[in-house]
């Protein structure tokens, strides 16, 4: 491996990268990087969190995008209809499972598509995002 992503910045890029439609392994480097001892916890916590928080932002983004350039586009997709279910039933809270696999992008980009308040999104997205990496640094080290 390169010895960029054996460091807290390559952990934010792979979680950045993992938190977009885009698949990435930011857990599998958190934990080896968590193994390895040679960072501090916090940080790692702290560059996991952000990256994954930004690129669920940028997700959230996109879908407010596509909804203000391409309004008459349904969500059509199976994962888009039921990311819509779930955040017309529940709103913002929903956001606390965008760490999910297959679900959690889904769930970001219906959420910026429907204009679900940002700053609430923020809240429930970073609240998910740090709890599933403080376990996984909880676990391995």
């Amino acid at each position: 491996m390169s010895d960029l992503l054996l460091n807290p910045l390559g952990l934010f890029l792979s979680a950045l990268v993992s938190s977009t439609l885009l698949p990435g392994g930011s857990e599998a480097l958190l934990a080896w990087l968590v193994a390895s001892g040679e960072h501090s916890l916090w940080l790692l916590l702290l560059m996991a969190t952000v990256g994954n928080v930004l690129g669920s932002l940028i997700t959230w983004g996109m879908g407010y995008w596509v909804a203000h350039r391409f309004p008459l586009r349904a969500l059509d997709k199976p994962e888009h209809q039921r990311a819509r279910h779930w955040i017309e039933r529940y709103g913002a809270l929903v956001l606390l499972l965008a760490w999910l696999p297959v679900v959690g992008d889904p769930l970001c980009f219906v959420a910026g598509w429907l204009r679900v308040n940002l700053f609430a999104s923020l809240v429930a997205i970073t609240l998910g995002k740090l709890l599933r990496y403080a376990v996984i640094i909880g676990i391995f080290s």
